[in-house]
Formats: structure tokens, sequence, C-alpha cells
């Protein structure tokens, strides 16, 4: 018994917008993590080293801000892909779930109805 069997005479949607934003994740996920990490890492070089070699704190909130930015845009483009991959799917071709016989196909079950006393 075959697990997918396609449904005879579906047509698959065209492609859309999905596969254009799909095949540029892999470039929107690079770009976005690599700008903040050369702003947080230029941030860090051109900071002058003071006492005891303490950074200044606005300068390691900024870092800070940088690290949140990149798991923000991590997250985001995650959303993007399960989205773009769920249209992909549902555009997909159709199949037909194995036949289930119910027990009272030939009449309809009858329920019983109270009667308001």
């Amino acid at each position: 018994m075959s697990w997918l069997n396609r449904l005879p005479g579906f047509r698959r949607a065209p492609a859309g917008l999905e596969w254009a934003m799909w095949q540029r994740l892999p470039a929107i996920l690079l770009g976005g993590t690599v700008l903040p990490l050369v702003l947080a890492g230029l941030a860090w070089w051109a900071t002058p080293l003071g006492e005891a070699d303490a950074a200044d704190p606005a300068i390691l909130q900024f870092v800070f801000i940088m690290a949140g930015v990149i798991v923000l845009h991590w997250t985001l483009v995650l959303t993007v892909a399960i989205a773009c991959a769920i249209v992909m799917l549902m555009k997909g071709p159709a199949y037909v779930a194995d036949p289930y016989p119910l027990p009272d196909s030939d009449r309809p079950a009858v329920t019983a109805r109270r009667t308001p006393s």
C-alpha cells in the first residue's frame, strides 16, 4: 500500500513570492548577522583602555544590544523560513487519505433526543 496517493487531476499552484523569499534568506541571514557583529567589533576595538582595562559601560551596553539584535534577526528569519515552507507545502500536490469506512454510512446515526418535561 502506498503512503502517498496523489489526488488525480490536481494541478499545482504556480510558485510565487515564497520561492523568491526562500532563495534570499541565506543572504539576509548572513547580512543581518555580520553587520551588527562588525559594528560591535568596531565599537569594542575603538574603546580606549582606562584604569585596570575596564571597558566603558556605554560601549559594553552597545555590544550587548548588538547581540540582542542578532538573536532577534535570527528569530525573524526563522519565522519567515517557516512561513515560506508552509506556503510551499500547501501549494504542492494534493494527496488523498486512505478510506475509512464508517459503520453507519448506509443510514445516519440516530441520536436520542430528550423531550422537555
